[in-house]
């Protein structure tokens, strides 16, 4: 039997060319026909509603009303959007991973592609 060839391996997250481990979940490289990133954006209508009573507050008491402008501006700044690896096969699509890293989830779709492209 051919050796195990490793494309990725970082934390608890392993590409070769016969596995991906993911975080304790192993999907077998022999089904996959295609890898997919997709983003998921953070919903923003928290911060938006607060950003506006804290407008309407303007009115009233300037001091609540920057206060909770500034609730919303920070609020809005720490929502990150997820990214997804998403594995194609026969069975139907996967979601496999998530990270709100797009650098890391880029190099483990590549790492996914170099497999699945070495496969043939």
């Amino acid at each position: 039997m051919a050796e195990e060839k490793i494309y990725f391996e970082e934390g608890d997250v392993k590409v070769t060319n016969a596995r991906f481990l993911t975080y304790g979940k192993m999907h077998s490289m022999a089904n996959v026909t295609s890898v997919a990133k997709y983003v998921v954006k953070p919903k923003r209508t928290g911060p938006i509603v607060l950003g506006i009573i804290g407008l309407i507050c303007f009115a009233f008491k300037w001091w609540l009303a920057v206060l909770l402008l500034a609730g919303a501006v920070a609020w809005w700044m720490t929502q990150k959007n997820n990214y997804i690896v998403s594995l194609a096969s026969s069975s139907g699509n996967q979601e496999a991973l998530s990270s709100t890293d797009e650098a890391f989830i880029d190099r483990v779709v590549n790492a996914l592609n170099d497999a699945i492209a070495e496969r043939g």
